[in-house]
């Protein structure tokens, strides 16, 4: 008997290693035990801006607020991300500040915490029915909107009679993706009743991958060989179609839309491969994350101007909102003139030259 129970008590031992472990390796954290704002981040993998630019942006305001945040990161793994908030909750967080991986995964941890007392803020992505209070974030329709005007001035510019026009969609999962579509759907609407454009396929990419984005573009354009343009979701989406035209020596004759504004998808619009992107300043975006969660933790109220509509809950949620920008060729120095992107960074190799032509200093 004795055995047994030491055999289950080993067990267990290796189980809570285990799962200290997998909380370790998602996250480089900056508070730990004790800290009153948890941060939870979704991956790295579908774009690089959660860990070079979110991440930094939020450490910077709570170190200058003198508050000690926990910064973690689930990297795709939705029981991770639970994990990490049963974490946070326990070690004491009076604030969570999540990026969902899908509204389920977001609505339990919301319930969880919501049951202890801590509030919630739903950072850059609405979760859908969950309940949290605040919602910081862009306004993700009008990012679409600069996707789809973006593909038209391309369109005009090349000229296009009648171009077939293929949307590849965001995450099914992701509300963003969602109101990014309503965005340019919008946008593009009167050139399709009107017959200027035809509408082609136009098909999600589950969990923002950019490898099964390729296969899916592939595809398409195998499908549509009279392609004239794509809306792409976001720079890592845009770059996997535009892989897949360089194979066909199709790259810049086919405009692809992109958003945020990552080096990658700047360096394919200075070289004329993609048609534009959406400048978020997520420096911006996070001081205002960062601003709402330290008055929460320091038990003010949180100013939120905005509402946005939770369909699935049927109820307007209150938010902060901040305004995007379309960025083309000749005005990439926007971005690097606001620091987000490093000019060194971007502009290198064969780019040197193009971030020359086009004014990136």
């Amino acid at each position: 008997m004795r055995q047994g129970i030491l055999g289950i008590a080993a067990v267990s031992l290796a189980l809570l290693t285990s799962l200290t472990a997998c909380g370790d390796d998602t996250s480089t954290s900056a508070g730990g035990d004790g800290a009153k704002i948890g941060v939870i981040l979704p991956d790295s993998k579908t774009s690089a801006r959660w860990e070079t630019a979110d991440r930094k942006y939020l450490q910077q305001a709570f170190d200058a607020a003198g508050i000690k945040a926990d910064i973690q990161n689930a990297q795709g793994d939705k029981n991770a991300f639970q994990t990490i908030a049963d974490q946070m909750i326990t070690n004491g967080a009076s604030v969570l500040m999540i990026t969902n991986l899908d509204s389920g995964t977001g609505k339990a941890v919301i319930q969880k915490a919501k049951a202890q007392g801590v509030t919630v803020i739903d950072y850059d992505r609405l979760t859908l029915g969950g309940g949290a209070p605040y919602y910081v974030s862009f306004d993700n329709v009008k990012v679409g909107q600069l996707m789809g005007d973006g593909l038209a001035k391309c369109l005009a510019d090349k000229q296009a009679a009648k171009p077939v026009v293929a949307y590849l969609n965001g995450g099914p999962t992701d509300n963003n993706a969602a109101l990014f579509k309503s965005g340019y759907d919008g946008a593009l609407k009167a050139k399709f009743d009107a017959g200027e454009y035809v509408k082609g396929p136009d098909q999600a990419v589950p969990e923002w991958d950019n490898t099964k984005a390729g296969t899916i573009f592939e595809q398409m354009l195998t499908g549509t060989p009279n392609l004239g343009g794509a809306v792409a979701a976001n720079d890592g989406l845009a770059n996997a179609a535009i892989a897949v035209l360089k194979k066909q020596k199709l790259n810049g004759q086919i405009p692809v839309t992109g958003q945020d504004a990552t080096v990658q998808g700047l360096q394919n619009v200075l070289a004329g491969d993609q048609c534009m992107t959406v400048y978020k300043a997520i420096k911006l975006e996070a001081a205002a994350g960062a601003k709402l969660a330290i008055a929460l933790a320091n038990g003010e109220k949180g100013e939120a101007p905005s509402t946005v509509d939770d369909p699935e809950a049927k109820a307007k949620v209150p938010a902060v909102l901040l305004e995007p920008k379309a960025i083309f060729k000749n005005n990439v120095n926007d971005v690097v003139a606001d620091g987000f992107v490093d000019k060194a960074e971007l502009c290198t190799g064969e780019f040197t030259k193009l971030c020359a032509d086009n004014g990136v200093g």
